[in-house]
């Protein structure tokens, strides 16, 4: 039986047609309201919005079985090894000294995306190996870099994954390794970062920018102020997280407690970053 609501369908298409047009929508008070973009797009409307951007990604997950994720934090300029090597080379053979040393840059950083996509794969082996409910799914914010190699790791495994988009001024698409049934798109980072954590059962912060930053921070404070259960938080790459932070001057001037510090663990390999998790569960760590 059709919804009686699905008359709204048509209404919908044929305003994105007239749209593609080229031609303005014109206002229309007897227009439904949730058919009504001009309507659903005004600012006092913005509630609703944050309704629909909570909603929609929750149902759409319930519906493939996604119980439980491991978050990938990290950058998005780290590329793949290969695509560093022949960046180089274009660059060597252009012969200006800044863009060589740019691509001597990605080359050096390339393994954060090698490292993270070997941790997708880890991850994926063993949650193909349980039941559907009991299975660890990759979520990342979807984009390249860092999160591409962390989906990519679960598709050479063919095991789904998660990415959880958000759009900027600059265009960004979801990576191709993303299952499509999985992509999805966010205006709100609050509401983004919300999803990360619904069902977040380890998050793991590879090098990254001011947004790694920022998702890694407001973790350890949920953690923290226990506004959500403890989870293995692991910052991976030791080298790049003692250059960046020092949190240890934090205890040592009282803005946080000593035992705060045990709230992350850094490690450098992948399967040292698992082998945390896998223990975290195993021993009933979060019960």
């Amino acid at each position: 039986m059709r919804s009686p609501l699905t008359h709204a369908w048509p209404d919908l298409q044929a305003q994105a047609q007239q749209a593609g047009q080229g031609e303005p929508l014109e206002p229309q008070a007897y227009r439904l309201a949730f058919a009504d973009p001009e309507f659903m797009l005004r600012p006092e409307a913005r509630g609703i919005r944050f309704q629909l951007e909570l909603l929609k990604p929750d149902l759409g997950m319930q519906a493939a079985g996604v119980h439980h994720t491991i978050v990938v934090y990290g950058g998005a300029r780290f590329i793949a090894p290969d695509e560093a090597e022949a960046a180089l080379a274009a660059a060597r053979a252009s012969g200006e000294p800044l863009a060589v040393a740019q691509a001597e840059r990605a080359l050096r950083n390339a393994h954060y995306y090698a490292k993270a996509r070997e941790f997708g794969r880890i991850v994926a082996r063993h949650s193909l190996q349980q039941t559907p409910e009991e299975r660890f799914y990759i979520c990342t914010g979807g984009g390249p870099g860092v999160m591409e190699a962390a989906n990519r790791g679960a598709h050479d495994e063919g095991m789904p994954s998660v990415g959880l988009n958000i759009t900027l001024p600059h265009e960004q698409h979801t990576n191709r390794y993303v299952s499509p049934h999985l992509a999805f798109k966010f205006h709100y980072f609050a509401l983004r970062k919300m999803h990360f954590m619904m069902r977040a059962r380890a998050l793991v912060a590879f090098p990254g920018g001011f947004g790694t930053l920022d998702e890694l921070f407001e973790v350890l404070t949920l953690v923290q102020t226990r506004k959500v259960k403890p989870v293995p938080i692991i910052l991976f790459g030791s080298a790049y997280w003692d250059r960046l932070l020092n949190l240890e001057m934090l205890a040592e001037e009282g803005a946080i407690s000593p035992e705060d510090l045990a709230l992350f663990r850094t490690v450098d390999e992948p399967a040292e970053a698992w082998d945390i998790i896998h223990r975290f569960y195993r021993q009933g760590d979060a019960a």
